[in-house]
């Protein structure tokens, strides 16, 4: 592949422009005094099928030719990818079938389905995901649409920091999630093109740092054995190639979050901006809360990837006694 650039970003923009939804940014005054810092978060939970994932996977889609996609579109997902290749597909008017981990949350399931794609389940730990899609694109011909590793969705993904840097020309740190690293790739090419200056923070969750882990040896390496987080998005074990290609050269650090950083930036985003914020979705905003985030001026962005969460698991995370004694000060 050759190198990512700040026009695949544009040229990704213009083709999504018609198609997706232009995510509002969000912030309160309670925001800013928690974080010590002017913060703007770009709300990509309100994006159509409820994450950033919807821009990567129509971008890439629509890019292939079109007598490729017309045999159908395949590709592995914890949910959110999903749900965006099974919207994707409706749009192309080309069938999408999508492989879930069988723990996968259930409205992402429901979504899928609601929207046609045909969902194929398969166990983590024993099955090997990647191999059964390959087999089944095999058997059917279909195209594989990656969630992370591919220079359109890359390219797709960055058009949120695209967004929220035009809007919001001052910000001076960018925070990201980094699951796959679709995102944070594509989102780092763009805001560094823009603004040289500007810092581009990673954030993990502490039981899947791949990245981090891979940055600090200088090569990507796999962890010994499958994260177990309640952010299932960005519970990957290695980097993605094309991805780490990327942001091993972009991105100025990477922090990671626990499980209760996370559910607590989760309650703080329902109280304060009014949002419902999945586990994966809040961890760029949990390094914030916590104070993680090396920052010398000026505002700080907050990507707030997605909102794919049901309300039991939604109500069950967030009430913690330290979320409720939080509320009971409010």
């Amino acid at each position: 592949m050759t190198e990512l650039t700040a026009r695949d970003v544009q040229d990704a923009a213009a083709n999504l422009e018609p198609v997706t939804a232009r995510t509002p940014a969000l912030s309160a005054l309670s925001l800013d005094q928690a974080a010590s810092w002017p913060v703007v978060c770009k709300a990509e939970n309100l994006q159509r099928t409820g994450s950033f994932k919807f821009r990567g996977a129509y971008h890439h889609a629509s890019s292939l030719p079109a007598q490729e996609r017309a045999r159908g579109l395949i590709g592995a997902s914890s949910g959110n990818h999903a749900q965006a290749l099974a919207l994707t597909g409706r749009l192309l008017e080309v069938p999408a079938t999508v492989v879930i981990p069988a723990d996968a949350p259930a409205p992402k399931v429901e979504g899928v389905r609601a929207l046609g794609g045909r969902v194929v389940t398969y166990h983590r730990g024993s099955e090997d995901r990647d191999a059964l899609v390959a087999d089944l694109a095999t058997q059917g011909g279909l195209a594989i649409v990656p969630s992370a590793n591919s220079r359109h969705i890359m390219a797709g993904a960055g058009t949120v920091a695209l967004e929220l840097l035009a809007e919001h020309p001052e910000i001076e740190t960018l925070v990201i999630p980094v699951g796959g690293g679709g995102l944070a790739a594509g989102s780092a090419t763009i805001a560094k093109h823009l603004y040289p200056g500007i810092k581009i923070i990673g954030v993990e969750p502490e039981e899947g740092a791949d990245t981090l882990l891979s940055m600090r040896c200088g090569q990507r390496i796999a962890l010994p054995e499958a994260p177990v987080t309640i952010a299932d998005g960005l519970g990957h074990s290695s980097p993605s190639p094309l991805t780490w290609a990327v942001n091993s050269k972009l991105l100025d650090t990477v922090v990671t979050v626990t499980d209760q950083d996370i559910t607590t930036a989760m309650a703080f985003a329902f109280r304060h901006l009014k949002v419902v914020v999945e586990p994966s979705g809040a961890c760029a905003l949990a390094a914030v809360l916590r104070g993680l985030i090396p920052h010398e001026s000026g505002t700080i962005g907050v990507v707030i990837s997605g909102g794919g969460v049901d309300l039991p698991t939604f109500q069950r995370l967030i009430d913690h006694p330290a979320h409720r004694k939080a509320r009971a000060h409010v």
